[in-house]
């Protein structure tokens, strides 16, 4: 059971021992048996970098077998306003929370609130916090990773940080970088609160605040997300579209890194990503407690989850009708080959194919890129390759028209 040991003194013990475990067992272990190339993760990586990974699962089981780590309050983050780039966001309005969702919504009792976010400073040029549009300006609308339990778009988050600046250095036309405050979702033994559709909510309003307050014309966002957030990117591109709200069409392109996209973990057999890259990867505990299935679904029954196009648009388990995902923006799949999520991802990006047609879905793959290798700003070289492909796409693709 996860979080066995989240009720004190077992927990501060477990922690004690945790850390001990790590610092005076496996990793002078592992140092003598990573030594040696071919007993490494991956035999391209580097003594430190396999070392990291031990350092990252160690944290993570740990992590599981305690509590979640909390992020900074966005009260907190209100209450420093514009020196920390936040600002506040209008909950979405009615007209918003369209049959798609509304009996989600009604079965777990959530309903649209006021939100936030944190806005990142372009590259070399001075902008104020919330400040609207110049004619033809482009922004990257961010959604944070965290298994939709924790993880902030604040800027003291070092894993957004990372991709926030990667993405302001690389990509062109100089765009500001928004990431959106999202409500976390939580359940039991913690609590049931913010299962879906409030991510998507939250998300809606967004997107809202950038296209009808601040006056950035749609086809110049790219809504971007690592791994949990990259599945909120897709629910947003995919809930505008299928509903066509006036005023808010798709944006101008979707940006996914190492999306999460089966929850209901349906590919788990001896082949998979899962069990191969068990060594190479971090995620192993977040996906198999299922307390983010759980979260999620809320009052929704979890037998449902693995048809579920929403909570998971990789399952292999989903009927990919004709046209499920069609009429999304132009998508770029950033993944790892080392990643325990990879089929899900490539069993979503086969369907994208399928639904957009190939020349509209771009495909990243590092063969030895750990779980959200953007994020970690140590991943190099993979980190600065794909961050070039990337800006070429936006360059090439997306906003090759902009003057």
């Amino acid at each position: 059971m996860a979080f066995t040991f989240r009720i004190q003194p077992f927990k501060v013990l477990y922690l004690l021992l945790a850390v001990a475990f790590l610092l005076f067992i496996q990793l002078p272990f592992y140092t003598i048996y990573y030594a040696f190339p071919s007993m490494r993760p991956r035999r391209s990586w580097s003594l430190s970098r396999s070392l990291i990974m031990v350092a990252l699962q160690s944290f993570v089981n740990t992590m599981y077998n305690t509590a979640p780590m909390t992020p900074p309050s966005p009260l907190e983050a209100e209450a420093k306003g514009e020196s920390v780039g936040f600002v506040t966001i209008e909950p979405a309005a009615a007209v918003l929370v369209n049959e798609d969702i509304v009996e989600a919504a009604k079965v777990n009792n959530v309903t649209a609130v006021k939100t936030g976010g944190f806005w990142y400073a372009p590259k070399d040029r001075e902008v104020t916090v919330g400040q609207k549009a110049a004619k033809n300006e482009k922004v990257i609308y961010h959604f944070h990773g965290g298994g939709f339990t924790g993880g902030t778009g604040n800027p003291s988050n070092a894993n957004t940080k990372a991709i926030a600046d990667g993405l302001v250095q690389h990509v062109p036309h100089n765009p500001r970088f928004f990431a959106l405050e999202y409500r976390l979702s939580s359940a039991p033994p913690f609590g049931q609160s913010n299962p879906f559709p409030a991510a998507l909510l939250d998300a809606v309003a967004g997107y809202r605040y950038l296209v009808t307050e601040l006056g950035f014309e749609p086809e110049n966002v790219i809504i971007s997300g690592d791994s949990a957030g990259g599945l909120l990117a897709f629910w947003l591109a995919r809930y505008l579209n299928i509903n066509q709200f006036e005023g808010l069409p798709v944006p101008g392109a979707m940006l996914l890194l190492s999306p999460t996209v089966d929850w209901a973990n349906t590919q788990m057999g001896p082949t998979s990503s899962m069990k191969r890259n068990k060594a190479s990867d971090f995620v192993y505990p977040i996906l198999v407690s299922g307390h983010t299935l759980r979260a999620l679904l809320g009052n929704i029954p979890q037998a449902e989850a693995a048809q579920n196009p929403w909570v998971a648009p990789g399952s292999i388990l989903l009927q990919h009708t004709p046209g499920l995902f069609g009429g999304l923006p132009k998508t770029c799949i950033v993944a790892g080959g080392a990643e325990q999520t990879l089929d899900g991802m490539v069993t979503l990006k086969e369907r994208l194919e399928k639904d957009l047609g190939k020349s509209n879905v771009k495909y990243v793959e590092q063969p030895d890129g750990t779980h959200d290798f953007l994020a970690l700003s140590w991943h190099e070289p993979e980190r600065t390759e794909t961050l070039v492909e990337i800006a070429g796409w936006v360059g090439n693709e997306v906003w090759a028209q902009s003057a």
